[in-house]
């Protein structure tokens, strides 16, 4: 996997998949790597030039400068399709990578073919949430939320049916480097959006989960009304709703972003 220096920081990116076929590229949650895109690499790399990278302070990522902003990481992207030559290139992220979505699209319009943004919003209007989970993690550390992110993560049903699957993902949450998640919380707690959502002009596909109480159906809702054109898709699936409903999400990539 090659490390693309962006401003200073090492970023670690994986492209997989058909060569000389059209680009997409993938942006994780808050706390997660690229793993977090397995359950759909099999569809996607038979299809697209696949390129998944680990957010500044994720991973085996840098941790870089901070403070972090939606705009540090939209040009952290930016580099790395420079690096790998790549013009243009479909986009699909979820959560946080949805939002790093909104501001490339909103910033860097050329670059972009087709939209995806999941389980995501385009602002917060009350940041006690983030403030109360960076003094938290401060005081105990990521294991101190692992279970309360898992209860948002994911459906008491999944979490019943999938113990193995959840049990991974906590484990990668645990991983992540705690100067870098708190970097993207405090980023997290100034997030405001609206004004870039009718900037966007590629077409877009907004996904929300049923049950998600992270990024409710009224925030992707809110985006869809904005983003001229939006379409959007719902699934029965908590916040991180591409590895709770693996099939039915890559299903509803794929199909928007091969209908013609």
């Amino acid at each position: 996997m090659p490390m693309i220096d962006a401003d200073g920081c090492l970023l670690n990116v994986s492209v997989e998949g058909r060569d000389g076929g059209p680009t997409l590229m993938l942006s994780n949650s808050l706390g997660t790597t690229m793993q977090m895109w397995e359950p759909q690499m099999p569809a996607l790399t038979k299809l697209f030039r696949v390129v998944r990278y680990d957010r500044r302070g994720h991973g085996k990522s840098g941790l870089g400068t901070t403070p972090y902003s939606m705009e540090r990481f939209g040009k952290d992207v930016l580099a790395i399709l420079d690096d790998l030559n790549i013009e243009k290139t479909h986009w699909c992220g979820l959560s946080m990578g949805g939002m790093v979505g909104q501001w490339l699209g909103a910033n860097a319009p050329k670059r972009f073919d087709r939209m995806i943004l999941s389980n995501t919003a385009c602002y917060y209007p009350d940041p006690t949430n983030w403030h109360n989970r960076i003094k938290a993690v401060k005081e105990g550390g990521l294991a101190s939320i692992a279970d309360g992110v898992m209860t948002g993560w994911f459906s008491a049903d999944f979490r019943e049916r999938e113990p193995q699957i959840v049990a991974r993902m906590k484990a990668m949450l645990q991983a992540t480097p705690v100067e870098g998640y708190l970097a993207c919380c405090a980023a997290l707690s100034t997030l405001d959006q609206r004004e870039l959502l009718p900037r966007i002009k590629a077409k877009t596909l907004v996904i929300a989960g049923r049950s998600d109480p992270a990024t409710p159906v009224e925030a992707g809702e809110f985006i869809r009304g904005r983003v001229p054109g939006a379409s959007m898709t719902i699934l029965d699936a908590a916040h991180i709703s591409n590895i709770e409903q693996p099939h039915n999400f890559t299903e509803a990539v794929v199909g928007f972003l091969t209908q013609r």
